[in-house]
């Protein structure tokens, strides 16, 4: 049996691979060009894809493929009616980077929140050791507890994070962006609410027609003066354009783990936004801890697992 991973450097050269020679040959590709995903493929029984785009040509040229194994959560990047109809199996696997997201989350918040660039350029440049008093206040900042955390989709991660919110003592309240989400547990908002009341908003959505620019210039000024938005869903639900701009007018703080062109274009209207020392972006790495792709990996290690028990090769 041949097993082919087509993009091993999203998974991080510290985790180990080595086990996927226990099921037969295996070949790993650090990265894969769209017109080399054939090639590498032709033979292959199964193949493990993070983000490279497994379509109908993929599927066509290789006769031998029985199951793809999506190396995340998200399968849009494989053609899912095709695979069904080619009797090809498809497995992600979920819930491996809940609390590595959940964490991020706070440290993008506690980042921004407590002005925490500003302090450590303050004692690096030697500002502090000539000041002569023993703190600066120069910039000052809120303490979470007693404020408003508003939710934008109350998934897995969503929920986790609304209870650690909780435990330092902020209000959750929650958008349902399927409109079908009704959690007894916290409020229920409409998102013009939501916005217009909340000191902190963070995002934990998947992108779908329903979430796509779902933040746009008049709901991005709802935002209060000073509030923090933080989006771990995905890049398209926040208009990245209108985002610039309305940083540029008010005073709002910004969070991306995710963008909507990733990695970030030379021309992304972000650069822009840079400039008010308000906006902190990071690679998508919310979902990177060492313990959440180590999970990573053992899930797909047992959904290969699992589709041998049922089938031979």
């Amino acid at each position: 049996m041949k097993l082919v991973l087509l993009d091993a450097k999203t998974l991080g050269n510290d985790i180990d691979l080595s086990v996927f020679e226990t099921f037969g040959d295996f070949i790993s590709y650090e990265t894969t060009d769209s017109d080399e995903r054939i090639d590498r493929c032709r033979d292959a029984d199964i193949v493990i894809t993070n983000k490279v785009i497994i379509d109908r040509a993929v599927m066509d040229a290789c006769e031998k493929l029985k199951l793809i194994c999506v190396a995340a959560t998200g399968m849009n990047n494989v053609d899912l009616d095709y695979a069904a109809l080619r009797n090809i199996e498809v497995r992600n696997v979920a819930g491996y980077s809940t609390q590595s997201v959940v964490q991020h989350t706070f440290a993008m918040l506690f980042y921004l929140m407590e002005r925490l660039p500003y302090y450590d350029n303050h004692v690096r440049s030697r500002a502090w050791t000539e000041s002569g008093i023993f703190t600066c206040i120069d910039r000052p900042f809120h303490e979470l507890h007693g404020k408003q955390w508003g939710v934008i989709g109350l998934g897995t991660i969503g929920k986790e994070v609304a209870r650690v919110a909780e435990a330092f003592g902020a209000t959750v309240v929650y958008f349902s962006t399927s409109g079908r989400n009704d959690d007894p547990l916290y409020p229920r908002m409409e998102l013009e609410t939501l916005l217009t009341t909340s000191h902190i908003v963070s995002i934990h959505a998947p992108l779908n027609e329903r979430s796509s620019n779902l933040l746009d210039m008049p709901r991005l000024q709802m935002l209060q003066k000073g509030a923090i938005l933080l989006n771990l869903g995905r890049g398209g639900i926040v208009n990245e354009t209108d985002l610039a701009e309305v940083m540029r007018e008010r005073e709002i703080y910004v969070g991306l783990d995710v963008t909507e062109k990733e990695p970030l274009p030379e021309r992304s209207p972000l650069y822009g936004a840079f400039e008010t020392g308000r906006l902190f972006v990071t690679p998508h790495i919310a979902w990177t801890s060492v313990e959440a792709r180590e999970k990573l990996v053992a899930g797909i290690v047992l959904n290969i697992e699992r589709f041998l028990k049922r089938h031979t090769i």
